[in-house]
């Protein structure tokens, strides 16, 4: 028996055609109740009882989750059909659409790789000590408490430690706070009258699992509200520090931190030879988690908050996003327009959105107009990594057009930049980002919008985000003849080399990350794979000449899977063995600057050196006067005939 699907109409407020919407999305749907959380309760005991269920209801899930629990059987599955496609002015038209999202339910769920984080309880409150006092005094009956005070003033009891001094930095987050302090003073409690403290001194060093910041000032870390077990309140607020001191208690214990992107050190362009190139992820890190570790960056996963900007900005795919992973991802895509068609539908479009949009779009449904009957919503729990690679794979998957709804906390730097380039490969029309903050809004936004014609023949891209991009591109692009056109600072792109004033040096082959510059052992020759260039500009840094130059495109054809030469010379023939060697312009050019006018090639057979390979000229410079190799003559060795010469002569 396969999963079943429980329909309700909810008091008759939506159609349903569970015929239609079940052999769509291949699962047995029960008959349309009305009310079933209320009056038909007991049939809801009876299917759930069977086992394997979805509810076809968002709203009530409690009631259900309940039930299961009372009758000890597994709780079932839930799929919001009634808002996000029943209630609308398109509701009679949104079977297509809600086989889709009931195919969807069925897909399992990907599991977040996480970490175990330990709280103890020790607490930091920084701030002037009329607040922070009552705050520690509240708190230290659970947490252990040491107050850093900013002003003058000393406290009246020792039931919490307290500290002066400036806080020079602050890293970590929570169960691992480090900090560093200047002017630190610690509180002297011995003799009579107000408290004494130490002498200040410098480079203090301490650490926590908790800081509350009550100063009122700058925070003391980078996107604060992103900084787990970094809270903060106004200290003219009473109501916000009380908040502060609830939510403080409940950091105490083992939590599971989601471990989102995944870091593949060997793919990373960010430097070579102490030569930077590639900057994205540092640039556009809203938490400061990611910093550089020699050629690669490393990301802190207690800091990193899991926006994604990281892993969509990445030209090499060294990060990856991990909740979901994008194979997960895209399997959710294929499956709610493969179903979508298969019920009859069209030309589907695809809104994500996150939890923000989600409650948009059930206000939309139950006071205005809902969603169109051919948009179908994509929740994730962030939307701010969702690239162009994403973007491009939607469209590719059948979809008409993508729109990304933003929320007033979303991170919209990469979002900015990935969009651009993800239109520059498939036309302005089909993509767009939605920054709507009434849901009325939203629904006349989509309602008016012109749909453009999806692929006829949808396909499946796989692999990496750069293989998925490709793949898509070509899809959208059957008859693309010349290279695509990108933005600025786009992952994908040509070099262009000044052969004029390329010298063939080969330093940029050298530090190539992604080895799409090679060289050719047999002669002098510049080859370049643009598959491969990810147009991080280190080959442009190092270049000695200023003969190379980045030039963002994409190009579909086979040729970008192949070398080209982009430079080559002919080689110098050695005067003395005729084995080739170096690049004839250059020793050419050695020998007209330095023959005969530097003191090293004064005279002729010194200048002919440098027209001899390497092995050649070491056995010519063995075997001149003033060979710098040539050591004192070996002695002689003493044998006994010269001993017995020497005694006969005494």
């Amino acid at each position: 028996m396969g999963t079943k699907l429980l329909l309700c109409d909810c008091a008759g407020s939506q159609p349903l055609n569970s015929d239609k919407i079940g052999s769509a999305c291949e699962m047995d749907c029960s008959k349309v109740f009305t009310a079933l959380c209320t009056r038909e309760l007991e049939a809801a005991a009876a299917e759930i009882q069977q086992g394997d269920t979805i509810i076809a209801c968002g709203q009530e899930q409690e009631v259900f989750q309940a039930l299961a629990e009372e009758l000890n059987v597994d709780a079932p599955g839930f799929v919001d059909l009634r808002d996000r496609a029943g209630w609308s002015d398109e509701g009679a038209d949104a079977a297509p659409k809600m086989a889709a999202l009931a195919a969807e339910a069925l897909l399992p769920q990907s599991v977040t790789p996480s970490l175990d984080v330990y709280s103890e309880g020790t607490c930091l409150i920084i701030g002037p000590g009329d607040v922070a006092f009552a705050l520690a005094e509240k708190l230290a009956v659970t947490l252990a408490v040491t107050v850093l005070v900013t002003d003058e003033a000393a406290p009246f009891t020792r039931a919490f430690d307290v500290v002066r001094g400036r806080i020079k930095s602050l890293d970590g987050a929570l169960g691992g706070f480090t900090m560093r302090l200047d002017a630190f003073q610690q509180l002297e409690p011995g003799g009579r009258g107000a408290f004494m403290w130490t002498d200040a001194r410098d480079r203090a060093q301490s650490g926590c699992d908790i800081v509350l910041d009550l100063t009122g000032d700058t925070p003391l870390v980078h996107a604060p509200a992103k900084r787990e077990g970094y809270l903060r309140a106004d200290p003219k607020d009473p109501l916000s520090v009380e908040r502060l001191a609830f939510e403080a208690a409940q950091l105490v214990g083992a939590f599971e931190k989601p471990l989102y992107v995944r870091m593949e050190e060997t793919l990373c362009a960010h430097s070579r030879a102490e030569q930077v190139a590639c900057t994205n992820c540092l640039d556009i890190c809203p938490t400061g988690a990611i910093k550089p570790a020699g050629e690669h960056v490393e990301i802190d996963p207690m800091i990193c908050a899991g926006c994604g900007e990281c892993a969509a900005v990445c030209p090499s795919t060294a990060i990856t996003y991990e909740d979901p992973p994008i194979s997960a991802l895209l399997s959710r895509m294929h499956i709610l327009a493969r179903t979508y068609r298969r019920a009859g539908g069209a030309a589907p479009r695809l809104l994500v959105h996150n939890a923000h949009g989600a409650e948009m779009i059930r206000m939309a449904a139950r006071f205005g107009r809902g969603l169109p009957a051919d948009v179908i919503p994509l929740e994730l729990s962030v939307i701010s990594g969702f690239g162009h690679a994403e973007m491009l794979a939607a469209l590719a998957h059948g979809f008409a057009r993508v729109d990304v709804l933003l929320s007033p906390t979303t991170e919209r730097d990469a979002l900015d930049r990935e969009l651009a380039l993800a239109q520059a490969i498939a036309g302005a029309n089909a993509l767009g980002l939605l920054d709507e903050a009434d849901p009325d809004a939203l629904s006349d936004v989509l309602y008016a919008q012109d749909v453009p014609q999806p692929l006829a023949d949808p396909v499946l891209p796989l692999g990496n985000r750069r293989q998925i991009a490709r793949l898509a591109a070509q899809a959208l692009n059957p008859k693309a003849e010349a290279p695509l056109a990108l933005p600025e600072n786009a992952p994908y792109g040509a070099i262009a080399v000044n052969t004029d004033a390329c010298t063939l040096c080969l330093s940029c082959v050298s530090l190539c990350p992604s080895g799409a510059l090679i060289d050719n052992p047999d002669k002098p020759q510049l080859n370049f794979q643009q598959d491969a260039c990810l147009q991080c500009g280190l080959c442009k840094g190092i270049c000695p000449e200023d003969a190379i130059a980045l030039v963002p495109q994409l190009d579909l054809s086979d040729a970008a899977l192949s070398q080209q030469v982009l430079n080559e010379e002919e080689p110098f023939a050695c005067v003395e063995c005729g084995a080739l060697f170096g690049v004839k312009s250059t020793v050419e050019r050695i020998m007209e600057k330095l023959a005969g006018t530097h003191p090293m090639f004064a005279s002729s057979d010194k200048a002919r050196m440098i027209q001899m390979c390497d092995n050649c000229r070491v056995n010519a410079q063995f075997k001149q006067e003033d060979n710098p190799f040539q050591s004192n003559p070996k002695p002689r060795v003493v044998t006994t005939e010269d001993y017995f010469s020497k005694r006969k002569d005494h």
